[in-house]
């Protein structure tokens, strides 16, 4: 776009416009393009930053991804760098604490079927790599002893930790609270009266990584190491705020293990943890890993952690039971509670479906999708319930709701849906593959043509890209009970040999016992 000589009040004035347009049009092209010209004329480092963020706050607050995120949350960095470089280092963590909040916006990520970090995850961190403040955060500050041994002669201890959500944790600890060669102890940071404090906000571990924090640091050794030296190992669920506050005290000769799920991949705080001082990082699938790896390149780096690809463990046996006589024309969405499920997508399979024969119809399971969250939840949701509505009034949809017999449910359904736009592994839908059910697979958009993705963790035949497709797949499926009954034995099956839980129980085994567990 040609650039006239235009005076810094008259930049202003341009710059008040296009803010004040990004917060009121649904899509301010025009606007867009002018604010990126003035941000580049802009001279004003901290001018600039504001302006930038400001605009991309307007945007983000209407549900939308800002044109120019990564350009705002670079001039950000950009000052943070200059607090730095002047010692003004607190400053400097405070900025580059906004910086990551503006990055990695959940509107950005989670709410709106796409995340510009997913398309192209090393550009999009591109500024953090580059920023010297974002060095001193991810500075490798390791630790004084290699990670021992458990002593002979007595179990092994194990501490499992996590931060309010240990929805994937219920095999494990069945498992460990069994085994007469492991002691376990269960830690809720988020619970706990002297960690809660500590690792309540990204902020603070942002500061004391930055600038140092005497107080923090003496408060944080204090809470975590009658932990760390009871411990051989810690396991901590979910690479969050309790995953990070552990890599802010030497771990001494404890082991550091951490699991990673999709969500935290999407957010910041793989950047803010020190890796250096986690032995083992495990993902729930390889395309996963493979997106961390790339917008956390120094997880790959000699002095980063073992990285290891382990799947959820899943008890299957119990989803073999009969299905229901209407089960064939029954299609199953097991969770519907995020953006990321897409559920509108499954609606649109149904009424393709039912143009062509009026018997199918949808189960959900699982939490409705709720309007909070964000202003493009908010969109997103208005939108499901007004495809919804003429569905529901035809007696097409059911909401089950949450349930503690999945197993139960999922006897009505014959087809199992995954509509989503990103997983990392997808539990539902092989609890429905499992039980029984024909599954068809969306190629979720976040990782479809990336080398992994679901077309790599699941068959060929399970995956669709369209709802076009989806519905091809499922009259084809169920056009006759003989093909439905072949197919629905031949998922079962497939789903029982591939996921048994013994084989990730024993991956788990050797990852934290040392394979003592094995058997």
């Amino acid at each position: 776009m040609p650039t006239p000589d235009v005076s810094d009040g008259g930049l202003t004035g341009i710059a008040g416009w296009a803010v004040s347009r990004m917060g009121r049009v649904p899509r301010p092209f025009l606007a867009e393009r002018i604010l990126g010209v003035v941000a580049h004329r802009e001279r004003d480092a901290r001018r600039k930053a504001d302006l930038l963020a400001e605009a991309a706050q307007a945007r983000l607050a209407q549900g939308y991804v800002p044109r120019h995120l990564r350009q705002a949350y670079a001039a950000e960095l950009a000052w943070a760098d200059a607090e730095f470089a002047a010692g003004r280092k607190k400053e400097a963590a405070a900025s580059l604490t906004k910086a990551l909040m503006l990055a990695f916006h959940r509107v950005a990520h989670l709410d709106n079927g796409a995340s510009p970090l997913a398309e192209d995850p090393a550009a999009f961190t591109g500024p953090l790599r580059r920023s010297r403040t974002a060095r001193a955060l991810r500075k490798a500050r390791g630790r004084k002893s290699p990670a021992a041994a458990p002593e002979a002669g007595r179990p092994v201890r194990l501490l499992i930790a996590h931060s309010n959500n240990a929805n994937f944790l219920g095999p494990l600890l069945q498992r460990y609270e069994q085994d007469p060669d492991v002691e376990l102890r269960l830690l809720n940071t988020a619970a706990d009266p002297e960690l809660k404090p500590l690792s309540g906000g990204v902020g603070r571990l942002v500061r004391h990584a930055v600038a140092g924090d005497g107080a923090y640091t003496r408060a944080a050794e204090a809470a975590l190491r009658p932990h760390l030296d009871w411990a051989d190992v810690v396991f901590v669920d979910w690479c969050t705020a309790a995953a990070t506050l552990f890599t802010r005290v030497d771990p001494g000769t404890t082991r550091i293990v951490v699991r990673l799920h999709s969500f935290e991949a999407l957010g910041y705080w793989p950047h803010v943890a020190d890796f250096s001082r986690v032995d083992d990082l495990v993902f729930v699938s390889e395309h996963l890993r493979e997106l961390c790896v790339a917008a956390v390149p120094r997880l790959a780096e000699p002095d980063g952690p073992r990285l290891h690809v382990v799947s959820n463990v899943v008890p299957l046996d119990r989803f073999a039971r009969p299905k229901k006589p209407d089960a064939r024309f029954t299609l199953g969405l097991v969770g519907t509670s995020q953006v990321a499920k897409d559920p509108r997508w499954a609606l649109e399979v149904l009424k393709l479906l039912r143009h062509k024969d009026p018997r199918y119809v949808l189960h959900t399971v699982g939490s409705p999708l709720g309007a909070a969250g964000s202003a493009a939840t908010a969109r997103y949701h208005e939108a499901f319930l007004a495809d919804l509505g003429p569905l529901e009034a035809e007696g097409a949809v059911r909401q089950i709701g949450q349930t503690a017999d999945v197993p139960g449910a999922l006897q009505e359904v014959g087809v199992i849906l995954s509509t989503s736009v990103r997983e990392s592994w997808h539990a539902g839908l092989i609890e429905g593959a499992a039980s029984g059910a024909v599954p068809v697979v969306r190629d979720w958009p976040y990782f479809a043509g990336k080398p992994h993705g679901a077309r790599t963790l699941f068959p060929a035949s399970w995956i669709v890209t369209t709802p076009a497709e989806a519905a091809e797949r499922i009259l084809a499926a169920t056009a006759d009970e003989e093909t439905w009954l072949d197919l629905t034995q031949e998922a079962s099956a497939h789903a029982s040999a591939t996921w048994d839980p013994r084989s990730p129980l024993a991956d788990f085994d050797r990852i934290l016992l040392g394979g003592r567990g094995e058997s």
